[in-house]
């Protein structure tokens, strides 16, 4: 008797599989920071708007975060220079840590460093220094999980830079080490030079900035085993309120996603970046409770590859070749 399997007919094949145009992209997981760092949720919470808030105000948002299940929060030094002052949201979250000390175990926390205005970068090794011990007074804690050179100072040797991160992780202040804003020839040449693995690189990355894609820093990040936390994920708010005829173009391309999928154009847009096989964690900046447990509902969103083809080719303004 002869044996037949769902493969030998040509019409039983395209009913097992769905055209592979319709097949879906691998569901986002959580992502090691590094070789070797901790594992983090696929979407971060950032804190650039977080300064200026009541104490109150602002533990309910890192609460809001982590029931949403986000688990890396992203601030810096500079956030809320200017109208609340230097330090000031690493302080704010400094007294939310005191308030609810619980708070702090549950998180993978990143700050940032190396901008000095007017300078108006320094990464000096006594800047560096100082920047990471002021950090940690500010957020009351021994030590964080990841602290990232905010921009390049192209006055500090990789080598000296390297040198300076490296006594702060011996030290024990510093976890994993990243980069924010560097070039993939920047990111090289420190990574040549450290001692320990780099561990992320931040762009800018969304639909709207697609520098990474092309100029090589995703494929960077993947072969040097980079987590890549994406800043402004919805382009500085244009996806949400386009205005040009190429920003309407790539929100319809996500509005046909998101009507599909049941979720909004915003949350559509970072489930795009976290598409990507560098499995790119977008970083959401709201400042509303409601508004952070929908993005964190992209974690659900499924693409195909036609789809998600179809966002890159708007945001293009072309054909791909």
């Amino acid at each position: 008797m002869k044996h037949t399997t769902p493969f030998s007919d040509p019409d039983a094949m395209t009913d097992a599989f769905p055209p592979l145009s319709q097949q879906q992209l691998p569901a986002p997981t959580n992502v090691r920071l590094g070789v070797d760092g901790p594992s983090v949720a696929p979407i971060a919470w950032g804190m650039w708007r977080f300064a200026g808030h009541s104490e109150s105000a602002a533990q309910a948002l890192v609460e809001a975060a982590l029931a949403a299940g986000i688990t890396l929060f992203d601030t810096a030094d500079i956030y809320g220079y200017g109208a609340q002052g230097f330090g000031a949201a690493e302080l704010l979250l400094g007294r939310v840590f005191a308030a609810a000390p619980h708070l702090r175990g549950q998180m993978v926390l990143a700050t940032k460093g190396g901008i000095t205005p007017p300078t108006p970068y320094d990464s000096s090794p006594a800047w560096i220094a100082r920047a990471i011990d002021d950090s940690l007074r500010r957020l009351r804690c021994e030590r964080v999980e990841l602290w990232q050179v905010h921009r390049p100072d192209v006055l500090t040797h990789p080598q000296e830079l390297a040198r300076s991160l490296e006594d702060a992780h011996r030290a024990g202040k510093i976890g994993a080490i990243g980069v924010s804003n560097f070039t993939p020839a920047q990111v090289e040449a420190l990574a040549q030079n450290l001692r320990v693995p780099l561990a992320s690189s931040q762009p800018e990355f969304s639909p709207l900035c697609l520098g990474p894609l092309v100029d090589g820093q995703l494929d960077q990040a993947m072969r040097l085993q980079l987590a890549v936390l994406a800043w402004s994920p919805l382009g500085g708010g244009r996806i949400a309120q386009p205005a040009t005829a190429r920003e309407v173009a790539v929100a319809a391309a996500l509005d046909r996603v998101a009507a599909v999928q049941g979720v909004s154009r915003t949350t559509a847009a970072f489930a795009w970046v976290m598409a990507h096989p560098s499995r790119a964690i977008p970083i959401i900046g709201s400042q509303h409770a409601a508004r952070i447990r929908e993005a964190a509902t992209a974690m659900t969103v499924r693409w195909t590859r036609a789809q998600w083809y179809d966002v890159l080719v708007a945001a293009r303004g072309e054909p791909l070749p």
